[in-house]
């Protein structure tokens, strides 16, 4: 069950809701118009689950393309829920958008309760009390900066919800998809396109989206959690606090992540900016691709498409793969989430130690094992015991004889032989202790 949290701009709603929730998920800053996509974020009160979903705020006036959008999406919201709270500043006092929203609601299918924020202290209660010309019943004096009446709002809200079906857990099985990215390459577009619905905000103006936003797909009875993130860019040229702190969104998307495809524009090929964000992503242990979009207007020829290949395998350990779409036409962009749900599946393998033996055996063969002062290095025995992600543990006659250089061959080895490419893979080497028959 879903409950939209819609409001003028600037009256706290994303504080409210991280309040409610008692996370910190929607992006709270004093600037009007901060949030623009919604973002829906679980809570539970007194055995209840249910997801508040953050809006944008709706200014009717406001004739800029973007406040088209989010009121496109604050309406998106409220088709979904089954109750909305309308949130209004109560030191603003009633304005007339407050009134176009409640004209609003009040033709809307569901119940609503009215949230009269920002009333710090006790003093300032009977401030709420000018919003009961709203005609939306009595309005309930709360606080998210001091938690000031947070329960019996919550207490409302429960009671307004019905009997039966509460909100799921998320799927442990589910694969988490980060999205990231620089700004304006086309990350909210494929995001669209993936989801086959206009579920972000899309301009052309960068930086448009600013908050790290979940989003669940199921694919052929897979169920995957596709995540929408603001735009990185080098921590340098970060000057503005909203952008700081969708940055840091960002990241924290890609630390919970399964795999983070990092979006890049064909027109400018793989940047250096790019090869940093994928990096980012694989030192969070995600399993990583490459995906040029804007393929329909920027394509390279084939010889350029391999160089950007060899650039990637040569530059990053994992040697992540580097795909082609155009989240605009929709070209190969299947195939993408193919490619990522298998990424996934392949975080959570278990390699067989029988056939890990056998690998072993065979690049023992094709490259001897490094000498150190007359005495061979060994390998003995290798079996995985870890997933997401994948970890091994060979046992060696001697740590000290293991080279960096071998070290990456049996690496680079296990990689082409298991297709884990993109995947992060961690091996472990084991010093056995010897019998006193080896010693001699």
């Amino acid at each position: 069950m879903k409950v939209a949290v819609v409001g003028y701009p600037n009256v706290g709603k994303s504080s409210l809701v991280n309040r409610l929730t008692g996370s910190r998920e929607a992006v709270v800053h004093e600037r009007a118009g901060v949030t623009r996509d919604r973002k829906e974020i679980a809570c539970e009160w007194n055995g209840r689950r249910f997801e508040l979903i953050d809006t944008g705020g709706m200014d009717f006036l406001d004739p800029d393309p973007i406040s088209g959008s989010i009121r496109e999406q604050a309406q998106a919201a409220l088709d979904d829920a089954v109750a909305a709270v309308l949130v209004v500043d109560a030191r603003a006092g009633r304005r007339p958008g407050d009134d176009e929203l409640a004209d609003l609601l009040r033709r809307w299918k569901g119940p609503t309760v009215v949230a009269a924020n920002k009333i710090d202290t006790a003093a300032d209660i009977p401030l709420a009390a000018d919003f009961h010309a709203l005609g939306l019943g009595e309005p309930l004096a709360v606080s998210a900066a001091q938690g000031l009446g947070t329960g019996d709002l919550l207490d409302r809200v429960a009671e307004l919800l019905p009997e039966e079906g509460d909100a799921q857990e998320e799927d442990e099985d589910s694969v988490r998809l980060a999205i990231v990215g620089r700004p304006n390459v086309g990350k909210s577009t494929l995001v669209n396109r993936l989801l086959g619905d206009e579920r972000v905000i899309v301009s052309e103006v960068a930086g448009t989206t600013r908050d790290a936003i979940d989003l669940p797909l199921e694919v052929d009875g897979r169920k995957l959690v596709i995540v929408d993130t603001a735009g990185l860019r080098r921590q340098a040229k970060v000057k503005d606090s909203v952008e700081y702190y969708t940055t840091l969104r960002s990241q924290r998307a890609v630390e919970r992540a399964d795999v983070a495809l990092v979006v890049c524009d064909a027109h400018d090929g793989i940047t250096s900016q790019d090869l940093r964000i994928a990096e980012l992503a694989m030192r969070e242990g995600c399993a990583t691709a490459l995906v040029l979009n804007k393929w329909d207007v920027a394509a390279m020829d084939e010889a350029d498409l391999d160089h950007e290949r060899a650039r990637v395998a040569q530059k990053l350990r994992l040697r992540p793969k580097v795909l082609t779409v155009s989240a605009k036409t929709g070209r190969n962009v299947q195939r993408l989430l193919n490619e990522a749900i298998a990424l996934g599946d392949r975080m959570h393998n278990r390699i067989p130690t029988p056939q890990l033996n056998r690998f072993l055996s065979e690049i023992v063969q094709e490259r001897q094992p490094p000498a150190k002062q007359g005495h061979r290095l060994k390998l003995l025995y290798m079996t995985q015991f870890q997933t997401s992600p994948p970890r091994f543990s060979v046992q060696v006659n001697s740590r000290n004889r293991v080279t960096r250089d071998y070290a990456y061959f049996i690496e680079n080895r296990l990689r082409s032989r298991f297709g884990m490419d993109g995947v992060p893979v961690i091996i472990d080497f084991h010093e056995r202790k010897q019998r006193r028959s080896e010693r001699a």
